[in-house]
């Protein structure tokens, strides 16, 4: 049976000897099991009832399909596909065959993987899980097969697919049929994301080679367990052919995490929550919100004490925007939306953090929201680059918004940066392609966007989350072309003159209003901090709920037309 795998049970105490030395108890092999990182004794039953994780390390030990299916789907809910596809030999290898047979003899399994449709907190979706016991987890043509008729069904049935994988990568007995089998799996992926259906891969110990070089590495989300090995090239390879010495963690769960690959890294005995709250706002379509004509004439901003302070200069306002006591992107986005799930990294080359990023959502609406980053002191603030992106950041937010396109979320956008980091290494790596990729790509999304300048609106690198909807401004948030120090340099030669610069520079939002480069402005009632956080938070909370009111009732064509008439009018 495959639900019910682990059994509840308690510790056998050890005796204490009178010198209080521990007595190992005499019991029969194989109740007992040595934790590889911790090297500490763990009794097999208390293993099996905390997910197979050590009680002492929290190492992760290696799970066979079955097991794993009963810890995932809901009770009696598995139900498994092509059970019985016959193994081909397609290269006439010799023992291929025999060696076949005694895997299917040793592990039950017919082959190294099992299929199927399961719920998952009563959350419909179709999945795979890859087993090491048998030939390592390596694909060949019935793997292959499998995977791929999965999606096939997957699609026809308007369902999700998960996979855990786990494989040495190509079976080589099976050579070059192999190594189509990476093809073939993955065009069945493509048609099954085209029907704008998703994918969740959860990578597990170990997956590497062509399985890695395929399904494994194409979900639109990609989660792993802690500790798992992800690698195309196995590190033995690698040293051999190079003669280097690879570094700590090299290939880890938390080495691609850094390095942008995977969203995010999750512990088994969290895997089915994080699993069903995923498929849940992607299959989520009710929404608690009003329609539009609910809003005609209704002013969320009204009975709030604020001025729009004239009495402030401009240059007392750039330094408010800077303010490091100034409530972040993440402070509204936790006091706004329900249920965020951040997602990390570019799938290119690394995970910023000045760009944060995830799904959440607004009046039971799933929505995409992306935020730049900054810090509250200099810890925060050396990790957030000061809210400064790099390439990679960019590159984030507009897989998120991509993605977004693909399921239908709106976008919400938390602008507060100086600007695009200009550092080297930023330029190496395609600063300035990033910036304008981001333009081009945002100005053609058929979902609406609309982006909160929240604090410093610093030229291109602000301008790269802006290409939206509609572009609102915080009362003493401030968007300019460069700092007004830039500004000063440039055309006067002389920094000094920044307050000077920052009166001629129309930075405001009050300025910017007036020359409708933005649509709103939000009223603070004192300069936004931990105080007034819930309450202008609110007043966010509620232009959005009548901006998805407005927006989410226009066909696709009339939310990117809107857009392009936006900016052409300037």
């Amino acid at each position: 049976m495959l639900n019910g795998v682990f059994k509840k049970t308690s510790y056998i105490p050890l005796d204490m000897g009178r010198d209080n030395s521990v007595i190992e108890p005499s019991v029969p092999d194989g109740l007992w099991k040595k934790c590889p990182s911790c090297k500490k004794a763990i009794y097999n039953e208390d293993l099996n009832n905390n997910f197979k994780i050590c009680p002492k390390c929290g190492y992760h030990f290696r799970m066979n399909a079955k097991e794993r299916i009963g810890i995932i789907s809901d009770e009696g809910t598995f139900e498994e596909w092509d059970e019985h596809i016959d193994n081909t030999n397609p290269l006439n290898f010799k023992g291929y065959v025999e060696k076949i047979d005694r895997m299917k003899n040793k592990t039950g399994l017919n082959e190294a993987v099992i299929t199927g449709k399961c719920k998952i907190n009563k959350m419909t979706a179709a999945i795979a899980v890859c087993d090491s016991n048998f030939m390592m987890g390596s694909m060949g043509y019935v793997v292959g097969e499998k995977i791929t008729h999965m999606f096939e069904r997957a699609t026809k049935e308007k369902i999700p697919v998960i996979i855990f994988t786990c494989s040495g990568g190509a079976r080589m007995q099976e050579g070059i049929i192999s190594l189509m089998q990476m093809a073939k799996t993955s065009q069945a992926i493509k048609k099954h994301s085209e029907a704008g259906l998703l994918y969740i891969t959860v990578i597990t110990d170990p997956t590497t080679g062509g399985v890695t070089a395929s399904f494994a590495m194409l979900g639109d989300i990609i989660l792993g367990e802690p500790g798992a090995l992800i690698g195309f090239a196995g590190s033995r390879v690698i040293e051999q052919t190079l003669g280097q010495k690879l570094p700590e963690g090299f290939q880890r769960t938390g080495f691609l995490l850094k390095k942008g690959f995977i969203d995010r890294i999750v512990e088994r005995n969290n895997m089915k929550n994080i699993l069903s709250k995923l498929l849940y706002m992607h299959t989520k379509e009710t929404a608690s919100l009003r329609p539009p004509e609910y809003y005609n004439g209704r002013n969320f901003m009204s009975g709030i004490k604020t001025g729009m302070d004239k009495n402030k200069s401009p240059w007392e306002k750039v330094k408010i925007s800077r303010d490091s006591k100034r409530c972040t992107a993440i402070d509204y986005i936790n006091e706004i939306f329900k249920d965020f799930t951040e997602f990390h990294g570019d799938r290119c080359y690394g995970d910023d953090g000045a760009v944060i990023g995830g799904i959440a959502t607004l009046a039971g609406i799933p929505v995409t929201v992306i935020g730049q980053q900054k810090g509250h002191n200099l810890r925060e603030n050396q990790y957030r680059n000061f809210g400064m992106a790099n390439p990679e950041g960019y590159r984030k937010a507009l897989r998120l918004m991509k993605q977004a396109e693909k399921f239908n979320r709106p976008i919400i956008c938390f602008a507060d940066t100086p600007g695009a980091f200009c550092g080297i290494e930023a330029e190496e790596r395609g600063q300035g392609q990033a910036i304008a990729n981001n333009l081009f790509e945002m100005s053609a999304l058929r979902v609406p966007i609309v982006t909160v300048m929240i604090g410093e609106g610093g030229s291109g690198g602000a301008l790269a989350l802006a290409v939206a909807n509609e572009v609102w401004m915080l009362e003493n948030a401030t968007y300019s072309i460069l700092s007004p120090e830039g500004f000063a340099s440039i055309l006067w030669k002389d920094s000094r003159r920044a307050e000077e610069a920052a009166s001629v520079m129309k930075m405001t939002a009050q300025d910017l209003y007036k020359l409708k480069v933005i649509d709103r402005i939000i009223p603070e009632p004192s300069p936004a901090s931990d105080t007034n956080l819930g309450l202008i938070s609110r007043i966010i909370k509620n232009n959005l709920k009548e901006f998805l009111s407005l927006y989410m009732h226009m066909d696709k064509e009339e939310i990117v037309g809107r857009r392009y008439e936006r900016f052409r009018n300037f």
